[in-house]
């Protein structure tokens, strides 16, 4: 890892006269917030943070700090898993937060072009009212834009409509080097040398920051429907999952869902959830133009759940039963922190026929260790979510065992030819596992391509690898 220097009285002067005072923070103008993330143990906190307004203060900025060598790291919203938005080199700490404007919707071309700070809530709202569609569906609705390109962020949606690199038709950007970077388009093919566009997305903030991004839109599906199934077993669950997406069945969710999540979810909102005595459900939404098509899709998918052992198979086809569901679905993370005082979280990906045996694993290292742990995920793409419970153990006792099981999750997935990370990323807090599942070859390419991006290693330093 490079040597890197403090941040000189000089530079902060040179960083001021661009931004202003009141955009330069330092010392204890610096919020706890900005050196953390959502799962982030202790707080790594960085020299200055940078509130930066516009693509050319970032240019001038990244010159300085290449020139400098200062360490570099660009933060949206901070609601990561991994740490990747958290400055452990300290250095400089780029707020994009500010750069929050909706630019242009190309109603010809269906795009939408916006800044990296952009909530996803916000764009969704914007699109919806218009009768447009932004598909990727991310938990976390106020992530931003940036931070949601940066991770390749997925969502329940993802089993129909693909994850956040499917909807981004361009970007621009400034490399570490301080030179402007446009890839991509508003254009809908595009076979011109490398997939340099494909490549920024998912990066982690480590090749280049993205200043600008234009959104390919869908037309907004005119019906909706969903259904909650529940089963005596995950396994009965996953068998069923397999029939529905061979039958032509095209969910646009696939969720599977455990009893013990949904009474933390219930306790957390403080409402009931249509059904919680069963130990595995099902949580699947139709989409469509008629209310014809969506009928028929949830017929069929009904007809096959209760085939093979569904215990029932439960229509939620009105706005406050679609928000019940939905909404608890979407507070699982937050009812889980909620009932704990600390945990971490293993998001990986295995095939789809191996979730139960995953699972079923998982929950015999909470016997084994005698550690809560919780677990749902994305039954139509095998990403899984398993969280490890703290509650209330000794430091040292938890930092041995949350090691252990991670250690122990991440091998089962290397056993089923599965991968570190759905959605979340790598960041800091999972990169020992990244050489386990891709491999060493596969990491050394990552570097190398690092290197031509950021030769001085400034930007995000000590992340992915």
């Amino acid at each position: 890892m490079p040597e890197f220097n403090q941040i000189s009285e000089a530079s902060l002067a040179y960083f001021k006269s661009i931004l202003g005072e009141e955009r330069v923070l330092v010392g204890e103008q610096i919020s706890p917030d900005f050196g953390r993330d959502e799962l982030t143990f202790k707080p790594v906190m960085p020299e200055a943070v940078l509130q930066v307004e516009t693509e050319e203060e970032i240019r001038k900025i990244v010159l300085e700090a290449n020139a400098q060598l200062y360490p570099l790291t660009v933060r949206g919203q901070g609601t990561g898993l991994v740490g990747g938005a958290v400055p452990i080199r300290g250095g400089i700490l780029l707020d994009m937060s500010k750069m929050d404007s909706i630019l242009f919707l190309d109603e010809d071309n269906l795009t939408l072009s916006v800044e990296p700070g952009v909530l996803l809530q916000d764009v969704t709202a914007y699109v919806e009212a218009r009768g447009y569609f932004y598909p990727p569906d991310p938990g976390e609705k106020t992530a931003s834009i940036g931070g949601n390109i940066a991770t390749n962020a997925g969502g329940m949606r993802a089993v129909k409509y693909g994850v956040t690199r499917d909807y981004i038709r361009g970007l621009r950007a400034i490399t570490p080097t301080g030179q402007p970077l446009q890839v991509g388009g508003n254009i809908v093919k595009n076979s011109s040398g490398y997939a340099l566009k494909d490549l920024l997305i998912g990066s982690e903030g480590t090749l280049a920051i993205i200043t600008q991004a234009t959104l390919r839109l869908l037309p907004l599906p005119k019906e909706s429907i969903s259904m909650l199934a529940p089963f005596s077993s995950l396994n009965q669950a996953m068998d069923c999952v397999a029939t529905i997406l061979k039958s032509g069945s095209q969910p646009v969710a696939l969720e599977f869902l455990e009893r013990q999540t949904i009474l933390d979810t219930e306790n957390f909102l403080g409402k009931k959830f249509p059904h919680s005595t069963s130990p595995a459900y099902l949580l699947l939404s139709f989409d469509g133009n008629s209310k014809e098509h969506v009928d028929q899709e949830f017929a069929q998918a009904a007809e096959i759940c209760l085939s093979q052992g569904a215990l029932d198979a439960f229509i939620i086809d009105t706005e406050e039963r679609k928000s019940t569901v939905w909404d608890a679905r979407g507070a699982f993370l937050e009812a889980i922190k909620a009932s704990t005082d600390e945990l971490d979280e293993c998001d990986v990906v295995v095939p789809r026929p191996q979730i139960a045996e995953f699972m079923a694993f998982a929950h015999s290292l909470e016997e084994k260790y005698q550690m809560p742990i919780r677990g749902f995920g994305h039954a139509g793409d095998g990403n899984l979510h398993v969280y490890v419970l703290r509650d209330g153990i000794d430091e040292k006792t938890w930092q041995s065992k949350r090691k252990n099981i991670m250690e122990e999750l991440y091998q089962k997935a290397f056993e089923f030819k599965g991968q570190v990370s759905g959605e979340h990323g790598i960041g800091f807090e999972k990169k020992e596992y990244l050489p386990l599942l891709a491999g060493p070859e596969a990491v050394e390419l990552m570097r190398g391509i690092k290197a031509v991006f950021d030769p001085n290693g400034i930007l995000n330093p000590g992340k992915i690898f």
